[in-house]
């Protein structure tokens, strides 16, 4: 029962716990939904003062712990709309069964909750995440697994449930799939791939699914590596986004040797990461000039026009990673950053943060709209950074300069709403959401 608990209270007030315990398990509506399609209103009264208080982390100074909401018993995962200031989450019911539900972040109310349902075997929290599609946005959960009886062979497919961010109304999309699919949420659609060149869509709008094999790909004339490790990136609004070992496409649409930026190899770009409007790539400087042997030049380029919006050169790395780091934008997309890199998309500047011998020790994890950038020295990757690895530092974009931060800060792993969303785990391994406002 205490991994469902929800508390949503003020720093300094005092909440009945019973109602707690109801708010958690009954969420004002009925027990398994209610509403249309599933989907159930949550409180949206205020609730007497608590007797608990919310936990008081260490944060950067921009956020005041005085006064926020929490959430106990959520998923690893969480995700965003902007657009209604609604943050989605995951709790565990019994039976290994899994409801979204939803808090509004300014006011640490609870809104609307879908029905609980039970993922694949084996069951685990389903990933979590927010796609849109012209005007309408969805939280989408998505989990790959099998489903039989156990007395005939089980299929594997993957699961998707697509949720109306406006109202919770929900559709089930199930799709056969054989091996760990990639997902990607970018928009407009859900692309399903299997790191490869064959690729599935499904429409949120309309859960309508349609298969795309490696023989559709319409590669471009002239571009043999295309067709060498040729994987699916994702969607722009033009079509399906590919890449081969060595350049870039979009299906019926632009090329990244026709968009290549200036002094550059225009048959060396990568696609690094991707977000609903921008495709991240890495160049190779022109060959035979100075700095081809020991730099790259990462761009940002405009996922509808394939036009480099920005760029910055780095050195290569001494060791090349594994992954990429995946680009984050700020609410507002004013602000890109993935790993050591940063831009400011409205002044069109960039900066990668390394040393003087190349080696970058800072990964960036989260951007806001105040014009400020948090992350970690030392951590592996931006996950190791919000879960308390490495340093903590605060990075300005109006002057590119960093700070340390006090040593056990914790970093907002999203913000909307003027509120910091925090994140860390109790001793009893349950995990806790802290939403703390700016301060001023």
């Amino acid at each position: 029962m205490r991994q469902r608990i929800v508390r949503l209270t003020l720093v300094g007030g005092v909440v009945l716990l019973a109602l707690l315990l109801l708010l958690a398990t009954c969420g004002g509506g009925p027990r398994d939904g209610g509403g249309k399609d599933g989907a159930a209103a949550g409180t949206a009264k205020p609730v007497p003062p608590s007797a608990g208080q919310v936990t008081r982390l260490t944060v950067p100074p921009q956020y005041t712990t005085d006064r926020g909401w929490e959430i106990i018993g959520s998923s690893p995962d969480v995700a965003v709309s902007h657009a209604t200031g609604l943050l989605a989450y995951l709790e565990r019911t019994d039976g290994n069964r899994y409801r979204l539900r939803t808090v509004d972040t300014a006011t640490g109310e609870l809104g609307w909750r879908g029905r609980a349902w039970r993922p694949p075997d084996p069951p685990h929290y389903p990933r979590l995440a927010t796609v849109a599609k012209g005007d309408r946005q969805f939280f989408v959960t998505w989990s790959y697994g099998k489903a039989g009886d156990g007395l005939s062979p089980a299929s594997t497919f993957l699961a998707l449930d697509l949720y109306d961010v406006t109202n919770g109304n929900r559709q089930r999309v199930e799709v056969p799939w054989s091996g760990a699919p990639d997902v990607h949420t970018a928009g407009p659609d859900i692309v399903v791939s299997d790191a490869k060149a064959n690729s599935t869509l499904v429409d949120p709008v309309t859960g309508e699914v349609s298969e795309l094999g490696a023989d559709e790909l319409k590669y471009p004339k002239g571009c043999g590596a295309c067709k060498q490790l040729t994987e699916v990136h994702g969607q722009t609004a033009g079509g399906l986004l590919l890449g081969g070992a060595r350049e870039f496409w979009v299906r019926g649409g632009w090329f990244s040797r026709n968009v290549a930026p200036k002094d550059t190899d225009r048959g060396s770009g990568v696609v690094t990461s991707t977000t609903p409007d921008q495709v991240l790539a890495k160049w190779a400087p022109a060959k035979k000039t100075e700095r081809a042997a020991t730099h790259e030049l990462w761009a940002v380029h405009d996922a509808a026009t394939g036009e480099v919006l920005v760029s910055v050169e780095c050195h290569k790395p001494a060791i090349k990673p594994g992954h990429y780091p995946q680009a984050v934008l700020s609410p507002s997309g004013d602000y890109l950053i993935a790993g050591n890199l940063a831009f400011d998309l409205a002044a069109k500047q960039g900066r990668c943060f390394e040393d003087e011998g190349g080696a970058a020790h800072l990964t960036l994890a989260t951007a806001t709209d105040d014009g400020l950038a948090y992350g970690a020295e030392n951590a592996r990757d931006a996950s190791e950074a919000l879960s308390g690895g490495g340093l903590p530092v605060m990075m300005d974009f109006a002057t590119w300069s960093t700070e340390r931060l006090s040593r056990n800060a914790r970093l907002p792993g999203t913000e909307t709403t003027g509120v910091g969303v925090f994140r860390w785990t109790d001793r009893q391994d349950r995990t806790h959401l802290i939403g703390y406002p700016r301060t001023g």
